[in-house]
């Protein structure tokens, strides 16, 4: 009895290893969230937390295009949210005002910023609220990189990179229309 016991466990230690060997092989266990390709490089990535009854969200980043060829944004997309979409900000009769757009240009060479006060990336109807520490997984599509996959950090919902800047700080900005 002893024996077959012996052999049994030999069995499942072999499928076991195989199995695990199987796994790790596939990348299975390693994150597939790539911040760059050759040609692109996403970096600062972030959004801010939400507050209470928040239903709308941000997404900011620096897009850095190493290619001698220009491309462009076409879209991001994530599970987190109803919709996610492209918005640029535009003043017209001192009246600031969101504005979505179908394309962000990404110059050959050049770096592209998704800040507040600019282009960025809205989240329309949260599925759950952004959560302060936690990272959020967003797939950027270029025409001519393809997919980019990007984990955007969670900042503190007081967070503002441009504090002490004269640019827009965040998005309650008065006089804003959507």
């Amino acid at each position: 009895m002893n024996i077959l016991h012996f052999t049994t466990q030999s069995r499942t230690a072999k499928f076991m290893a195989i199995a695990t060997a199987m796994v790790l092989s596939m990348g299975i266990l390693t994150p597939v969230y790539a911040q760059s390709t050759s040609e692109l490089s996403v970096s600062d990535a972030w959004l801010r937390a939400s507050a209470p009854m928040q239903v709308n969200g941000a997404g900011y980043a620096a897009i850095q295009n190493k290619s001698a060829k220009a491309d462009r944004l076409l879209s991001a997309s994530a599970d987190v949210a109803e919709r996610v979409e492209m918005h640029t900000i535009i003043t017209e009769n001192g009246v600031a005002q969101m504005r979505q757009v179908t394309g962000i240009n990404m110059p050959a060479g050049g770096t592209v910023n998704l800040a507040p006060g600019g282009f960025h990336i809205m989240f329309v109807k949260l599925k759950q609220p952004f959560v302060q520490g936690k990272t959020v997984p967003i797939k950027f599509t270029f025409e001519q990189a393809g997919d980019v996959m990007v984990n955007f950090e969670v900042k503190p919902i007081t967070y503002n990179p441009n504090r002490g800047s004269t640019g827009h700080a965040g998005h309650s900005m008065p006089n804003m229309k959507h």
